[in-house]
């Protein structure tokens, strides 16, 4: 197993080994460069957020409790209310294996904050070198309600060995010259913006029919599991910008796209920096990952989870968002993203989560 983040075969060695402990284990949480954690049926209805650097989880958990919780046939998640889940799988790892989570991209755009939390830990998502133990899921749906089942996986998890393999803005500014990155929408490849990472901007141009949707207030419950189920209406609010700007109120909840269209590489992954006080008093992306293969041959615009904090933000076209950054992998992976494994947002444009029928709307 080479230095570096994980791949697919890598992941079923380390379930083969025990490495990686599930009674429950299916395949397909297989990603090409990360594993989808699932939720087991224990939960609790929590009162506060908490870290446990001097313990185990489990044993602090008594100190916040407000009501136990099984989840085998399902429970609606509402808005606001923290919760607190042990994830089916435990891992064990050796000395030179360290770990990060991040929720997956369905959740993201579904604004449930979601965060991981390890035994003797101080730091969330962020799972120590040699960690052995059992991992836990803070979440809080902050748009809608959620009704969620044991076995839906909201989060994933990638493994690294040693090290993290980053290119630096000269190793990634050399790659792009003969191995194009960023693309405009006309698949013609463009001048990368590179700062500290690929600076990504959005799309806020008037000529857009919508530029952005709007969490609504008081929409029904959404169903997890039901995939292209639920009508945009009932959820979303269109926009349309307004002398290429629009405005992002506090409290609310938005989906934009960027302007450009991004490709990571087979051999590389992409984590995007989701937040960055020198672009503004916002914060950009829950997500954060992207997989190898991501974007295709020509790219896929970026689609940007949107919140600001204590002000409202008027937001313009072209403006810096966010920033990504690229890891070289320690191979390429047997299988990378795409319709071979069934992606659900490759060649996306302004997209919502996969739970939402576009034929309905």
């Amino acid at each position: 197993m080479d230095n570096g983040s994980l791949t697919f075969n890598d992941y079923k060695t380390l379930l083969d080994n025990k490495i990686i402990i599930s009674k429950t284990f299916n395949l397909k949480q297989i990603q090409p460069s990360s594993i989808d954690l699932s939720l087991s049926n224990e939960g609790y209805e929590i009162s506060s957020s908490f870290l446990s650097s001097n313990g185990k989880v489990k044993k602090k958990l008594n100190n916040f409790i407000k009501k136990k919780i099984n989840i085998e046939n399902g429970i609606k998640l509402k808005r606001n209310k923290t919760y607190l889940f042990k994830l089916n799988e435990k891992i064990n790892l050796k000395r030179n294996l360290f770990g990060k989570c991040n929720p997956k991209s369905s959740t993201g755009r579904l604004d449930i904050f979601c965060r991981t939390i390890f035994d003797y830990c101080n730091e969330y998502e962020n799972i120590p070198v040699g960690y052995s133990g059992n991992m836990y899921l803070e979440v809080t749906s902050r748009a809608f309600n959620i009704f969620i089942k044991a076995g839906e996986s909201l989060n994933q998890m990638r493994i690294i060995k040693n090290n993290h393999n980053y290119l630096n803005d000269k190793m990634l500014l050399k790659f792009n010259k003969s191995n194009p990155i960023v693309f405009n929408s006309s698949n013609i490849p463009i001048n990368p913006e590179i700062s500290q990472g690929l600076k990504i901007s959005v799309d806020l141009n008037d000529k857009n029919k919508i530029s952005a949707y709007q969490a609504k207030n008081n929409a029904p419950t959404l169903f997890f599991e039901k995939i292209k189920k639920h009508r945009i209406s009932d959820f979303w609010k269109p926009i349309k910008a307004k002398n290429n700007s629009i405005l992002i109120n506090p409290g609310s909840f938005y989906i934009l796209k960027s302007k450009e269209k991004i490709k990571i590489p087979k051999s590389m992954a992409g984590e995007m920096i989701p937040y960055d006080t020198a672009i503004g008093d916002f914060r950009a992306h829950y997500a954060g990952f992207f997989d190898p293969g991501f974007g295709d041959n020509f790219g896929s615009h970026a689609v940007l989870e949107v919140r600001t904090s204590e002000v409202p933000f008027s937001l313009e076209d072209g403006q810096t968002i966010a920033k990504i950054l690229y890891e070289k992998l320690n191979k390429i992976p047997s299988k990378t993203y795409g319709f071979q494994i069934n992606s659900n947002y490759q060649n996306q444009n302004l997209a919502l989560s996969k739970h939402f029928n576009i034929l309905e709307d």
